[in-house]
């Protein structure tokens, strides 16, 4: 059964939840099949990102998140979505120019993919899909979901919550400090 807990900022935390995210396949930035596995005993924020975006400026606190725990078993995954007013049009080599020249970012991000509609990917499915961690679309870019290091979906920030905002930060090292499965 989930549990759902609305706090002011839109933060969603699922204490039980069955699915197991780790074995859903996606592409890296490469074309190359990975999975959240590959991340095994990280705690994991899954971002959708736009480059052409009014919260684009994200990508700098997203990066400023990444370098100060990325050496705690914590990591930033941006996947690449155009679902949302056609702000993310380029090619994935595009993305990472960009991502690169405009925000240094560091994190990885992985192919493009469907966070709504009819192409949704599964990924995605688990996480806000009618049996999923977080029922309910995507609103925009920059929805971000934590995943635990058990690969279970922790909690769920819409858009417009900053990545260094308090209720991220505070989300992200408390996971941080959970020990590994």
């Amino acid at each position: 059964m989930l549990h759902r807990i609305i706090i002011p900022a839109m933060v969603m935390a699922a204490t039980a939840y069955a699915a197991d995210l780790t074995s859903i396949p996606f592409a890296d930035a490469a074309g190359k099949e990975t999975s959240l596995k590959a991340y095994s005993g990280k705690v994991v924020l899954v971002v959708n990102v736009a480059s052409k975006c009014g919260l684009t400026p994200q990508y700098e606190a997203l990066e400023g998140l990444y370098k100060k725990h990325k050496d705690q078993d914590f990591v930033v995954l941006g996947f690449p979505c155009n679902d949302f007013g056609n702000q993310e049009p380029g090619s994935i080599e595009e993305i990472q120019k960009f991502c690169k020249a405009s925000y240094d970012v560091t994190f990885p991000i992985m192919g493009k993919l469907s966070v709504k509609g009819a192409d949704q990917h599964p990924l995605y499915q688990a996480l806000t899909g009618k049996d999923g961690a977080f029922p309910g679309d995507v609103r925009w870019n920059f929805g971000k979901f934590l995943i635990g290091k058990d690969g279970k979906p922790i909690a769920r920030f819409e858009p417009t919550t900053k990545p260094d905002s308090e209720e991220v930060t505070k989300a992200v090292e408390k996971a941080i400090a959970q020990p590994k499965p």
